[in-house]
């Protein structure tokens, strides 16, 4: 049995965590298995459009999608190893810019989307081994004439807040001396609505999340990414606290599991080449080489 709770939940929690301080924010000793065991509850932190690794199809009422079926396998592993089969789960909707202060202040106990393995994050949080690795690229309208990215010199670039790519594109400006100009969404649904809407000639982001968007926009053939624009290559980790080796264990050797026995690659096919709800649209993204090494040897290195 799951449960929601609103969004409002988690900006109260994040209130909370900046008033208290950083000392508040991140305990030095946590035990999150005995949390789990005393409460019954294991809350993992979820987004509203990161297809298809975290999202609410509309209409439904629990998030779906790979990095969730994949945290729905540890949630089986962490009832076996409490032996609590009616081990509940509660799921808290998280962005881009809350993911991280959520999970240190103990609002979430898992983060299951999108969120890249860094070094820099790392001295924050800790990450299971990564079960997906992205390609930031740029997405354009067809009629565009934007080819390369230094075709984007004096156009307007859509980034989410919060994320790796907003980074990027500003050490691209600098490298490059490109005059572009940045706006922001709120989440990946938001900032491809700048996008759709004319307000951003272009869109940087992960590859496999702006082929979701795309397949699933209402005018799919508007659109195309810049296929040969690469500007990193970054792993997809499931997030968790830091000092908590006896979670962090079973969360590792779950996620490893997954990868040795193939249910990994089972999974993968479900949510990337085959049609996925509520549209049933297929994605048509086979597994890449870097994926395939993912798997074939879990790795917990950030970039």
């Amino acid at each position: 049995m799951t449960s929601r709770r609103l969004a409002s939940s988690a900006l109260a929690a994040l209130l909370g965590a900046c008033l208290l301080g950083p000392a508040a924010a991140q305990p030095q000793d946590i035990d999150t298995l005995a949390r789990i065991k005393q409460t019954g509850v294991i809350t993992i932190g979820s987004r509203d459009s990161s297809i298809p690794f975290s999202y609410t199809p509309k209409g439904g009422s629990e998030p779906v999608g790979f990095s969730n079926d994949i945290c729905l396998k540890v949630v089986d592993a962490i009832k076996a190893r409490l032996g609590l089969p009616a081990l509940r789960v509660q799921y808290t909707l998280l962005n881009s810019l809350n993911r991280i202060p959520l999970m240190q202040n103990g609002t979430v106990d898992l983060d299951c989307a999108t969120t890249t393995n860094s070094v820099v994050r790392q001295q924050q949080v800790a990450f299971a081994p990564s079960h997906f690795v992205a390609g930031i690229t740029v997405a354009v309208k067809k009629d565009s004439g934007i080819n390369t990215l230094a075709d984007l010199s004096g156009k307007t670039v859509a980034t989410v807040s919060g994320s790796t790519s907003v980074q990027l594109l500003r050490t691209f400006k600098r490298a490059e001396a490109v005059d572009v100009r940045e706006i922001t969404g709120k989440d990946t649904a938001d900032a491809f609505l700048l996008l759709a809407n004319g307000r951003a000639d272009a869109y940087v982001l992960d590859d496999v999340q702006l082929a979701g968007l795309i397949a699933t926009s209402p005018n799919p053939g508007d659109y195309r990414m810049l296929r040969d624009v690469v500007l990193r290559q970054e792993p997809y980790g499931i997030m968790m606290r830091k000092n908590d080796p006896q979670f962090e264990a079973v969360v590792d050797e779950a996620v490893t599991q997954l990868m040795k026995s193939g249910e990994m690659d089972r999974l993968y096919a479900r949510w990337f080449t085959q049609p996925i709800p509520p549209a049933n649209v297929n994605l048509n993204f086979p597994m890449t080489d870097a994926v395939r090494e993912a798997f074939r040897n879990p790795s917990k290195k950030g970039v």
